[in-house]
């Protein structure tokens, strides 16, 4: 299992459009994927439960990837929030 920290840059949060990039992202990988912030989890491959989350510019959330594949997962995942969020 690797995870990280992260702090929400986009203004808006995130919302339906990087919410839907993110979803679309993590369901490359084999392992699962979960976000996580104020001891709600959600898996990244659901946009719905992410969304839950709402998740605001400046929150931080914690991201968990546990699987077979789970070193490439999270080089793209951090990779990804890095460049989108």
């Amino acid at each position: 299992m690797k995870n990280f920290e992260y702090v929400i840059k986009d203004a808006e949060g995130i919302h339906a459009r990087p919410a839907g990039l993110l979803v679309k992202e993590a369901k490359k990988y084999e392992s699962k994927i979960l976000i996580s912030k104020d001891g709600k989890s959600a898996e990244a491959t659901r946009l719905m439960a992410v969304m839950s989350l709402g998740v605001k510019s400046g929150q931080t959330v914690q991201i968990e990837v546990n699987g077979a594949d789970e070193e490439t997962a999270f080089e793209g995942i951090k990779a990804f929030f890095e460049q989108n969020l």
